[in-house]
């Protein structure tokens, strides 16, 4: 078996990874190694060619080519190694050991100090929602159909439904427009948008696509190729209406239905999982309950907005290359607690041996007008802030001051006084 020495390795070269690589760079780590399946870097952002990214991190307006470019452009700079063509198979934390297959190398253990996992997340399937109906061709998960068009140059349908009204599905329906397609309607089992607000005014709103919340598919038509599909309107149960059914003819359907982290890796690490996000728990530091492993971006939680996958991840390379130093001491931790219209919080602890504020991003349940967003310890409140409206489909964040943490911090989405 080859073998490799580094201080921190990092599982992934999308967004998450290249900036938790440029940031333990940065911070002082010795050796630090980039583990790569695909033959470049990048990730995801690849395919994303559309405007958009940058408006918080870099306070422009870029493309998702553009963005993940000026990560690579800086890490070209340094003596960051990259091991591309890789697949990683096994973490043993405990010793320290990455186990992972190399097209060249053959099979390969990588020797390190600290690991950052930044797997990223994969897309639900049809299998995943369970679609009635038979099982023709021209079904495609909405970054499936992105990636064919994009980066392969290949279109997929002239009339297409959308099943979903996630970010990269409303992006997908503004795509095929602008490629001659006819994208007959965007549809979404809740009755609030699952993306952002801005892309369905860009996506949807300015392309004249029609969206129907509260409508699911309840069959698929076709044989070789998709023909058409039955949408029905849903109840408080989100069970279709029967007599609300209508039919659709279509040649494509997409799915925009959620993504899920990768992590099957870090459950065969045993490393603490959500319940609810499917990643593994953290602290701010962005450390798993493994002290030498730590995990940022999409295979945490899913992020709307790729800024806010660099901040984590900026973290998670610093505080992995304190740890490979020897700098990082073990830590006096309390939970964050999920509250009123509060479905998950990430980070899940809070480390209280450090200063400043820690910043807690978290999903509302329902969306909600003019509220108050409330942390609190024990009885006192430590933290508040106050929005115009929360969804849930756009992450929320408030900072809960450290020193304020004796105990465990609740957070509350309350209507405003």
């Amino acid at each position: 078996m080859y073998e490799i020495k580094c201080d921190v390795a990092i599982i992934g070269a999308g967004p998450a990874g290249l900036a938790a690589a440029y940031s333990a760079k940065k911070e002082g780590a010795n050796k630090v190694l980039l583990i790569e399946r695909d033959s470049s870097m990048g990730g995801i952002l690849q395919q994303c060619i559309h405007p958009g990214f940058g408006l918080t991190y870099f306070k422009e307006e870029l493309t998702g080519p553009e963005y993940a470019g000026r990560f690579i452009e800086d890490i070209k700079d340094t003596d960051i190694e990259k091991l591309l063509d890789t697949m990683v198979l096994e973490i043993d934390h405990e010793n320290g050991k990455v186990i992972c297959a190399n097209s060249k190398l053959g099979l390969t253990c990588v020797n390190t100090k600290s690991i950052v996992l930044a797997m990223g997340c994969r897309e639900r399937t049809r299998a995943n929602i369970q679609i009635p109906g038979s099982r023709p061709s021209g079904i495609y998960t909405a970054g499936a159909g992105q990636r064919l068009i994009n980066r392969q140059n290949l279109m997929i349908g002239k009339k297409v439904i959308i099943l979903g009204s996630g970010d990269i599905g409303m992006i997908m329906a503004r795509r095929l427009s602008l490629e001659g397609a006819k994208v007959i309607s965007v549809i979404e089992i809740n009755s609030f948008l699952a993306g952002l607000t801005r892309n369905k005014v860009q996506c949807l709103d300015d392309f004249g696509i029609p969206l129907k919340l509260s409508h699911t598919i309840t069959g698929i038509v076709g044989e070789t190729r998709i023909e058409g599909v039955y949408v029905a309107k849903v109840d408080e149960n989100m069970k279709p209406i029967e007599e609300t059914e209508e039919y659709f003819e279509c040649d494509t359907l997409l799915l925009s239905v959620g993504l899920m982290p990768e992590n099957e890796l870090t459950r065969k690490a045993e490393i603490e999982i959500s319940k609810i996000t499917n990643g593994p728990t953290v602290n701010q530091y962005m450390q798993t309950t493994a002290k030498n492993v730590y995990a940022c971006g999409n295979v945490v939680h899913v992020n709307d907005l790729v800024d806010n996958v660099t901040t984590e991840s900026m973290q998670a390379g610093k505080y992995a290359a304190l740890y490979a130093m020897g700098k990082l001491d073990d830590l006096k931790q309390v939970n964050t607690i999920p509250g009123e219209n509060v479905r998950y919080i990430c980070p899940q602890r809070i480390a209280t041996d450090g200063e400043g504020k820690a910043k807690a991003f978290f999903r509302v349940l329902k969306p909600q007008l003019n509220v108050e967003i409330q942390a609190t310890c024990g009885d006192k409140l430590i933290a508040s802030k106050k929005a115009q409206r929360v969804n849930p489909g756009e992450m929320c964040n408030i900072e809960i001051p450290v020193a304020e943490a004796k105990a465990d911090i609740r957070i509350d989405v309350k209507e405003a006084k």
